[in-house]
């Protein structure tokens, strides 16, 4: 089985000097790419004059996390693509794992191992954790951390299963299915992209697995920071486009019309919170939202899966409830 480890970089030569090299030491069955999106820096001259085992693909322009890759990808031939962010430190035999699998388990299309946090390494990693999934009205949670709210590794989630989206910090897929797909969504940009793939894999047959036994560190927010009002933008907008190609059609627009009750009720919060960059943030989702309608609209399956959600609502189970932890919900409540 042959394995490409393709990196996406825009002007990251500080994390690829960083981490490039543990990803180079414990890839041994793996061919390392870096897949560098238009970047201004000399992260291309570095990587060439050192580390001459990685290969580089220079992509035109930069059009985010989802066009690099599609484009990027075009030009490397793999049976399985492992889409890792540069600000991410692998283990030793990290690859071991997803390989077996990939090998074994033929319906299984898609694998994130486990992501921890590299500047608290006791601790689960924000984009991804220990696999993901979403409630009713589209809001990711993961197994090991609910919005903001991480929980320690302690074992806990030690166990393969399959979930609903695995994190593009991670990502692993086989190029025929990524091709069968067309690829990520490049109108998205970047955020989310990984979550709209996985369910459309998903309304395809196919499955999505976490494997506690692959391991790595991530920094998470390096390109684009948390609290940055384009993230915002970013998630809203796409999270309402995910949805609209995504949902079982006898749900879409009651779902769609929640979901932008909702978002109203965090603008306001945003603002009670005197962040108001954030608020309009959100109104610019929704009007980006409003125009791109009808395209994303006839982006939509014959089939969608009845089932997709874990949670009913996680923002009631999180702020009401007060169940912070995934492993609440998972006694309670039925995948």
């Amino acid at each position: 089985m042959k394995i490409a480890v393709v990196i996406l970089n825009w002007n990251g030569k500080q994390l690829l000097e960083q981490f490039l090299p543990s990803v180079v030491q414990f890839s041994p069955e793996a061919t390392v790419y870096v897949a560098d999106n238009a970047s201004t820096d000399d992260s291309v001259s570095f990587v060439q004059a050192n580390f001459p085992t990685v290969s580089v693909v220079v992509n035109a322009t930069n059009t985010g996390y989802a066009g690099g890759y599609n484009e990027a990808l075009q030009h490397i031939e793999a049976d399985v693509y492992a889409l890792v962010n540069s600000d991410i430190e692998v283990t030793e035999n990290w690859l071991q794992p997803i390989i077996k699998t990939f090998q074994n388990e033929t319906a299984t299309a898609i694998i994130q191992p486990k992501i921890l946090d590299y500047k608290n390494k006791d601790y689960f990693e924000y984009a991804g954790a220990a696999g993901g999934f979403i409630d009713q009205y589209g809001y990711p949670f993961c197994r090991g951390r609910i919005f903001d709210t991480l929980e320690k590794d302690n074992g806990q989630y030690d166990s393969n299963q399959e979930i609903f989206w695995a994190s593009g910090a991670c990502f692993f897929i086989r190029s025929s299915v990524y091709k069968e797909l067309n690829g990520f969504d490049s109108s998205f940009f970047a955020h989310q992209e990984e979550i709209d793939l996985c369910w459309r894999a998903i309304n395809k047959g196919y499955s999505i697995n976490y494997l506690f036994e692959s391991k790595v560190y991530h920094v998470g927010g390096a390109t684009l920071q948390q609290g940055n009002p384009k993230k915002t933008e970013l998630n809203f907008r796409n999270s309402l486009l995910m949805l609209t190609k995504n949902l079982p059609q006898k749900d879409l627009y009651r779902i769609l019309f929640i979901r932008m009750v909702l978002d109203g009720i965090a603008g306001i919060k945003f603002l009670l919170e005197k962040q108001p960059k954030h608020c309009i943030a959100i109104l610019k989702a929704h009007f980006a939202f409003y125009r791109l309608f009808k395209a994303n609209y006839e982006k939509r399956y014959s089939y969608q899966q009845p089932k997709y959600y874990f949670s009913k609502s996680i923002v009631f189970s999180y702020y009401i409830e007060k169940k912070l932890f995934f492993s609440n919900l998972f006694r309670k409540t039925k995948i």
